[in-house]
């Protein structure tokens, strides 16, 4: 089991972005979150097993949405395994 603290920056805020990949999250279902950060970026923390954090990592670049990505920039971190679901923070 990986975790992964991502930074997506493009046309992410105010096109749905978060909703998108709160779905896609929960679809795989992976636990995490995602929130938008004042800089214009969306950060997530996403957690499970790695093949499944590589594949959301791909599903948020297709799409409609997807077009809107510049950059992803992932981190790995230390797996904790708190998350019950994938939901979008406030």
């Amino acid at each position: 089991m990986k975790r992964y603290h991502i930074y997506v920056k493009g046309k992410v805020q105010g096109v749905g972005f978060r909703w998108y990949t709160e779905r896609i999250g929960n679809r795989m279902e992976l636990g995490g979150w995602v929130r938008n950060l004042p800089d214009g970026r969306v950060e997530i923390v996403v957690e499970g097993d790695e093949k499944k954090l590589d594949d959301f990592i791909e599903e948020l670049k297709k799409g409609y949405l997807g077009r809107n990505i510049k950059e992803i920039v992932k981190i790995e971190e230390k797996y904790i395994g708190e998350f019950d679901k994938f939901e979008i923070r406030f």
